[in-house]
């Protein structure tokens, strides 16, 4: 599709805004049916990306004899059903812009069929962590410090900050005698003893799978063994499991590292996970420990938890027909990642995308089987907004490939309850 396919009118938009695209969320035409726009966020993120400004409108069509400030871009709908995008600028450098990108959409815009992973979203520990920051805020009012990101996820961070959520880094940032909560990922023993230094009223929203794996280094450094912790460096539940015995734990991340690895005594090995690993790439390095210390010895039960093995699963039965995977994350959520490189594994071209803004018409070129899956930290209404957008390029048919359901539930702290 070229600017020639697009039909050119005068537009109002209410408020008017200068120097910004405005993008319709509908459009109200001179004596027709409106239009709506599901598509709209696609566009938003392809004038972000441009570095173009734009703001959501609703778009009013005039007659072509009346005045107006806006000049309007329509790119017609190639199936039955209202148009792809209607949008107007009042610059001409804008309007170039805003018809090229709306031109890259159009190209791809074609029936699709979306294959849903089954579990997908949030898990029972993220949930209780939100929760308990939905809780404190209700029965303490804000604001209520969060060390940390409670989640690893951006709209989940920004939605409970709205709210009055006031997140920090360290907890000198928490004035004396505060509400404080600590985030799923868990923390170290020495910032429990920070906070009541602080004399600061804390909640702790860990969550009960990662404190379950800081029982286990606690019992292994007990019993006098050197606790090889897989994991990725940096990483906040690494860091806090490391924290319950750091003179006797050692982080390894691949297998090139276990081959390198030295203990004080070969005999005396345990080991543990981070709990938001591939399940694959975590087995591999437990089978290069194992072959190089013979006395390794495991947690009783897996440390990887249920709702990331499940994730994993479901996105190995999308990948089977899958042309491209999409997965709603954030970059620093691991489990997230760790769906990505698992489907570039499976051979299945795969994107992370916190929003559907995100989404770029290039990966949908020639796709026509979209895989979808949301690491354990996203919001479900993120999936929902994806299949929308990609709904406004044309029809879609969403299929679920469910190889789990969850019906786990963890209570909630004492003092959130």
């Amino acid at each position: 599709m070229n600017t020639l396919d697009c039909e050119l009118f005068p537009a109002h938009a209410d408020p008017p805004g200068s120097g910004s695209v405005a993008l319709a969320t509908r459009l109200n035409h001179a004596g027709g049916d409106p239009e709506d726009y599901p598509a709209m966020p696609l566009l938003e993120g392809s004038m972000a990306r441009q570095g173009i400004s734009t703001r959501r409108v609703i778009l009013t069509q005039l007659d072509r004899s009346g005045f107006a400030d806006l000049i309007g871009l329509r790119a017609p709908n190639p199936f039955d059903g209202p148009g792809l995008f209607a949008a107007a600028a009042e610059t001409r450098p804008e309007l170039t812009a805003m018809s090229t990108s709306i031109a890259a959409w159009s190209a791809v815009a074609h029936p699709r069929r979306i294959l849903l992973a089954g579990p997908r979203s949030f898990c029972a520990g993220v949930e209780r962590a939100i929760d308990v920051v939905e809780r404190v805020l209700e029965k303490r009012g804000s604001p209520v410090y969060v060390r940390k990101q409670i989640v690893h996820n951006t709209a989940v961070v920004d939605d409970l900050a709205e709210r009055g959520a006031v997140f920090v880094e360290e907890l000198d940032e928490v004035p004396a005698g505060a509400t404080v909560v600590f985030s799923a990922h868990g923390v170290a023993p020495e910032v429990h003893s920070q906070a009541r230094e602080r004399e600061l009223d804390v909640i702790d929203a860990t969550c009960p799978l990662v404190s379950k794996v800081h029982h286990e280094a606690r019992r292994f450094a007990a019993r006098g063994d050197t606790i090889v912790l897989i994991g990725h460096r940096g990483h906040e539940e690494v860091v806090g499991t490391r924290g319950e015995a750091p003179e006797h734990t050692v982080v390894v991340e691949s297998v090139d590292e276990v081959a390198t690895l030295e203990v004080p005594d070969p005999r005396r090995i345990s080991y543990l996970m981070q709990t938001t690993l591939a399940v694959d790439e975590a087995q591999q390095i437990v089978r290069a420990l194992r072959a190089r210390f013979p006395a390794a010895r495991g947690p009783n039960s897996d440390d990887i938890c249920y709702a990331t093995t499940n994730r994993q699963d479901a996105l190995h039965a999308v990948c089977a027909d899958a042309d491209l995977v999409l997965v709603v994350g954030s970059a620093n959520s691991s489990n997230s990642v760790r769906l990505v490189e698992l489907a570039h594994r499976l051979g299945v071209a795969a994107e992370r995308i916190d929003t559907p803004q995100e989404i770029r018409p290039e990966w949908l070129a020639d796709r026509h089987t979209i895989g979808l899956t949301a690491g354990a930290s996203a919001p479900p209404r993120l999936v929902d907004e994806v299949i929308s957008a990609l709904g406004g390029l044309g029809p879609v048919s969403t299929h679920e490939r469910r190889v789990a359901t969850e019906t786990i539930d963890f209570a909630l702290p004492k003092k959130a309850r």
